[in-house]
């Protein structure tokens, strides 16, 4: 009798039906070093209830739906009125709503509020990121609207609110209400001051009337938008809402929706305006000071979105070699395999170590903390945007061929990689934006230094990268041309000194050998052989 010709084994189990957050040594550490102890245990509580709630089988099939669903745009309906609409698959609005109800859009007054919202925030990006867009353009609105006391106290408590209500309707009748955005336009890209969308003051103070096009309109289908124009006192931020008070659809005229690379749940489109209805925001003529913080903060949700990126990454990474068998033995415990995942690991931790911190810097709020933040917030976004996408490939590589199947979930995090790079200012903008805080800001470089030199002489790598980091700041001729060099030391040494201070010894010498000490190679796999990477990998290995 012949034998079987089809039998399976040797096969990894899904990662899937885990505590995304708890099975994080690196974030939980993370949470509980920047935690206040009285706050312990219901933070704790939160984020391991979010991180079930991530790694369940059922939420995890609600991602790849939403991803192999893509929005489609819907401008008239069958008489031929315009709707101007976008149409989503109900596992994206399924996890909005878990992402609302999670807190993503409720950091600002909450005790400890940005801290755990970063930790909630990088574990649901691993869950679909496409959906963590409208929820940090709705975060990021806050401090925007605060410039006017008016609008904040009418649209905070909707921003603010953990109820995910879809209906296009009046805001003042929903429970809770989500924002997008609209700077960039076809002609100007990152320099919106080339903006041509016109703003004309109408007879009630502070509304205005619109008449352009924005090339990237994020999130479309939210209840209002910020939106930079043109006024008569120079360029102005405007709220431009969905719906009018008295239900009436306001001018919003969506022409297509981009045909992106990666993030294919979330619709990013193109817009007209046409007498379009807008409050003021700030004053005439100071939109890009009324917006800076809410950049400040997309950034950084950019930053905690690239390491959610990677830990998923790594996380599947060393899932699928701790179960794989080759050559006789558990991949993951081949040298070379080893060498390759502790290495992905260390990137990792010094990304999420990093981005935690920033993060308490904005619940601290004072003068020190906010500093730092104006110089680390743009070398972050720089640096960790940019070792996300190298990152996603090398992991998946890790799965051989299964890792380029759609089925693993690795493709997609691949074509997700780059875009917290682009988004939000590309790297020459964020290294640009160093630049200004290093000429203008010396207090910025001064809060950076005394962060750093908290781990001096605990690593002589780390004391050398900081001498040579100064050497390089000495002399600014032609800085310009040096910006990203700048960008990218500042973040590593940042990042080595965090780890040198809290991290693991294993996991703090081997980023300082490879990153700052120059024993490591250009791809992942090649650090010194001498380390102790199996407890590095170890650490990063998710408990199921």
């Amino acid at each position: 009798m012949a034998g079987s010709t089809h039998s399976v084994n040797n096969q990894v189990p899904p990662l899937v039906g885990y505590d995304v957050f708890s099975a994080d040594r690196a974030l939980t550490a993370a949470v509980e070093r920047h935690l206040d102890p009285g706050l312990r245990d219901e933070v704790l509580g939160e984020l391991s209830a979010l991180g079930r709630t991530s790694g369940s089988a059922q939420v995890q099939e609600w991602g790849a739906q939403a991803n192999e669903n893509p929005p489609r745009l819907r401008t008239h309906d069958r008489y031929g009125h315009r709707v101007d609409e976008v149409e989503f698959h109900p596992s994206w609005h399924r996890l909005l709503g878990k992402g609302v109800s999670a807190g993503l859009t409720a950091a600002w007054d909450r005790p400890a509020g940005h801290l755990r919202r970063a930790a909630a925030f990088l574990v649901w990006t691993q869950v679909e990121a496409g959906n963590g867009c409208p929820l940090s353009m709705t975060h990021a609105a806050v401090p925007a609207l605060r410039t006017d006391p008016d609008l904040a106290a009418e649209w905070e408590p909707r921003l603010t609110s953990m109820v995910y209500d879809r209906e296009l309707r009046p805001a003042h009748l929903k429970a809770g209400a989500l924002f997008g955005m609209g700077m960039t336009e076809k002609q100007g890209g990152s320099d919106v001051r080339a903006n041509t969308t016109s703003a004309r003051p109408l007879a009630e103070d502070g509304t205005y009337e619109l008449t352009g096009h924005k090339w990237f309109c994020s999130a479309p289908m939210s209840d209002g938008f910020l939106v930079l124009a043109q006024a008569p006192g120079g360029l102005t931020c405007f709220l431009v809402p969905r719906v009018l008070a008295d239900g009436t659809r306001n001018v919003f005229l969506l022409q297509r929706l981009k045909d992106k690379l990666g993030n294919r749940s979330n619709a990013s489109a193109e817009v007209e305006f046409d007498g379009t209805w807008a409050r003021r925001v700030g004053e005439e003529g100071r939109g890009v000071r009324t917006i800076i913080e809410m950049v400040a903060a997309t950034r950084l949700d950019c930053v905690l979105g690239s390491a959610g990126l990677m830990r998923q990454a790594v996380a599947q990474a060393v899932h699928h070699c701790t179960y794989r068998e080759v050559f006789g033995g558990k991949l993951v415990d081949k040298p070379l395999m080893r060498n390759v995942l502790a290495d992905l690991a260390i990137e990792s931790e010094a990304a999420t170590t990093l981005a935690l911190r920033l993060a308490a810097a904005c619940d601290d709020g004072g003068e020190q903390e906010r500093a730092l933040l104006r110089i680390a917030v743009p070398a972050a976004k720089y640096w960790v945007t940019k070792r996300c996408p190298p990152v996603a490939v090398e992991a998946a590589e890790c799965l051989g061929g299964n890792g380029y199947v759609e089925e693993s979930g690795l493709p997609r995090l691949v074509r997700e990689s780059p875009l917290n790079s682009i988004w939000e200012g590309a790297g020459n903008v964020q290294a640009l934006d160093v630049l200004r805080a290093l000429q203008r800001e010396p207090g910025a470089f001064d809060a950076y230094l005394r962060e750093v030199g908290q781990a001096r002489g605990a690593d002589h790598r780390l004391d050398g990268a900081i001498k040579n980091l100064l050497t390089e700041l000495a002399d600014l001729e032609g800085v310009e041309g040096r910006a990203r060099r700048l960008a990218e030391r500042l973040a590593l040494v940042l990042q080595g000194s965090l780890l040198v201070r809290f991290a693991p010894p294993q996991v703090a010498d081997a980023f300082c050998a490879a990153r700052l000490g120059g024993d490591g190679g250009a791809a992942f796999g090649t650090l010194p052989p001498s380390l102790d990477l199996a407890s590095v990998v170890e650490r990063a290995r998710p408990v199921t």
